[in-house]
C-alpha cells in the first residue's frame, strides 16, 4: 500500500496568481483568497490544524493523582490545554521549529536541504506525526572535551525540528511547575543567576546563625543513568494526551542509551525537558518533604545552604535514599557536608565559581584553561595566523563569565603582556 496517498496534496505554484486548489494557497490568507502574495499554504484541515477524526483522546478524563514520587498529588500540565498533540504537529509550530533550529547553522548542509523545500518537508513531518507514521533517522555521535569528555548524540535535522516542536509546546507548560530555584535550561535563570541566588543563601544563613555549611553533591553520570520507566511514569502523570506521551516515549525509547532501558542521549533538545521534568522529583523532595528552604539546582548539581551540619548530614543520607529507592540514582563521590568560610572552611564550588558570602572567584581549572588558550592565541598572533579581533571574539564568553567574580588582578595580570607580531621583534 502507499501510504503517501493518506498526504495532503499540493497543487498550484509559489506565486499564487489565482486560486490554486485546496492544496497551495497563500501563507497568510483565506482558503478561498486570491491574489498574488508569495507563499505556500497547506489548506486540508489535517494539513494545518486539525487531526483525523478519532486521532487524540485528550478530551476523556485521566486520573491525575499518581505523581510524583514526592509525595503530593498534581494535575495534568496541559490539562486545559485542550489537545496537546494537535499543537505539536501544528504548522505554524512546526515551521518555527525549523527556523529555531536553523539559528547558527544556516550553511550547514543539512540546513539547506530542508530549507531548499522546506514547505514540502514541514508538510510531511505534519503529516507522518499525525498518521503516527513518523520515525527518527540515525544519530551522529561525536566528542567535545570542555569541561570534560562528553560523547554527543545529534539527531537528524528533520528529528531536531520535531523535538524542537515538542519542546515549543510542552517546556511552557512544565516549567511553570518548577520551583523557583531551579536554574537549568529556562529562561530568565541561568549559571550566573544561580551563582546569585547561591552567594545570597549563604549570605542570609551566615547574618542570621554566624556560620553556614553547605551540602553539595551531583548525581553520578545523570544522564546516562535515567531509567526510561521511571521517567514514563513521571511523564504519564503530568500529561493528559495519551498521543504526545506516545510520541515522547518513542523518543525515548529510540534514542542512544549506554544499556537497555538506561540513559538519554547529550544532544537531544528533549533530553533537557526530561532531565529536568525527573530531578524536579527531587526538587519536591527537598522543598517539601525535608523542608530545605536554602536548596538550589542546576540540572544534576544541586547544594543546601544550612546552619547545622548535623541536619545537612541526615538530609544528605535522606536524598541518597531517595534517589537510590524512587528515581534510580546515586550521588558521586564529591558529595560532601562543609563549613563555607575564607578560614577555617573552603568556598561553594558551584556553578563555575568558588562562592563566598562576601565574593566569589574563578574555578582555577577556568583560569588554566584561559592561560592555555592565551598562550596559544599569542603565539598564533605573532606568526600571523590570528587577528586580534578573531582573539577578542573568542575569549569574550570567558570575559562575560569573569565579569561575574572578582577578577580585577587577574584580568590585569593575564592581559598585561602585550600580543605581538614576529616582524615587530
Amino acid at each position: 500500500m502507499n501510504t503517501r496517498n493518506r498526504f495532503p496534496l499540493r497543487g498550484g505554484n509559489w506565486n499564487n496568481g489565482s486560486n490554486a486548489g485546496l492544496g497551495a494557497l497563500n501563507l497568510n490568507n483565506a482558503r478561498s483568497n486570491s491574489n498574488s502574495n508569495i507563499g505556500f499554504r497547506p489548506a486540508l484541515d489535517v494539513a494545518r490544524n486539525n487531526h483525523p477524526k478519532g486521532c487524540c483522546q485528550c478530551n476523556h478524563e485521566k486520573d491525575a493523582a499518581s505523581s510524583a514520587i514526592a509525595g503530593t498529588d498534581i494535575k495534568p500540565i496541559d490539562a486545559s490545554l485542550g489537545c496537546s498533540f494537535e499543537k505539536i504537529f501544528d504548522f505554524e509550530n512546526l515551521l518555527s521549529a525549523a527556523y529555531s533550529c536553523r539559528k547558527g547553522k544556516t550553511k550547514a548542509n543539512a540546513t539547506l536541504v530542508f530549507f531548499n523545500n522546506l514547505e514540502e518537508n514541514i508538510i510531511e513531518i505534519q503529516n507522518e506525526l499525525m498518521w503516527g507514521m513518523y520515525k527518527m533517522s540515525p544519530y551522529h555521535h561525536f566528542y567535545v572535551f570542555e569541561p570534560k569528555r562528553r560523547l554527543i548524540s545529534a539527531p537528524h535535522f528533520k528529528d531536531r525540528v520535531v523535538h524542537r516542536a515538542i519542546y515549543n509546546v510542552i517546556e511552557p507548560l512544565f516549567d511553570k511547575t518548577y520551583i523557583y530555584d531551579s536554574y537549568a535550561c529556562r529562561r530568565g535563570k541561568g549559571t550566573h543567576k544561580g551563582a546569585d541566588r547561591a552567594q545570597y543563601f549563604i549570605k542570609k544563613v551566615e547574618s542570621k546563625h554566624g556560620k553556614a555549611y553547605a551540602l553539595k553533591a551531583d548525581i553520578s553520570r545523570y544522564f546516562s543513568s535515567i531509567d526510561h520507566q521511571v521517567l514514563k511514569s513521571i511523564l504519564a502523570a503530568k500529561i493528559q494526551c495519551q498521543r504526545t506521551l506516545d510520541l515522547l516515549f518513542y523518543i525515548i525509547d529510540n534514542s542512544p542509551c549506554e544499556s537497555m532501558g538506561v540513559g538519554i542521549p547529550l544532544g537531544n533538545l528533549t533530553s533537557q525537558i526530561f532531565a529536568n521534568v525527573y530531578l524536579h522529583e527531587l526538587d519536591r523532595y527537598a522543598k517539601h518533604a525535608l523542608g530545605a528552604k536554602h536548596y538550589i539546582r542546576y540540572m544534576d548539581d544541586f547544594a543546601i545552604i544550612h546552619h547545622d551540619k548535623t541536619v545537612l548530614h541526615q538530609w544528605r543520607k535522606d536524598i541518597e535514599e531517595f534517589l537510590h529507592l524512587y528515581l534510580r540514582l546515586k550521588t558521586n563521590s564529591k558529595t560532601q557536608v562543609f563549613p563555607i568560610s575564607t578560614s577555617n572552611g573552603r568556598s561553594l564550588d558551584f556553578l563555575g565559581y568558588r562562592i563566598y558570602s562576601s565574593h566569589r572567584l574563578l574555578r582555577k581549572c577556568s583560569v588554566k584553561r584561559i592561560k592555555t588558550k592565551l598562550k596559544k592565541y599569542r603565539s598564533q598572533f605573532a606568526k600571523g595566523e590570528i587577528s586580534l579581533s578573531d582573539i577578542n571574539q573568542n575569549i569574550q564568553s570567558w570575559l562575560g563569565h569573569a565579569g561575574h567574580a572578582s577578577t580585577y588582578n587577574l584580568k590585569k595580570a593575564l592581559f598585561a603582556e602585550p600580543f605581538r607580531r614576529k616582524t615587530d621583534v
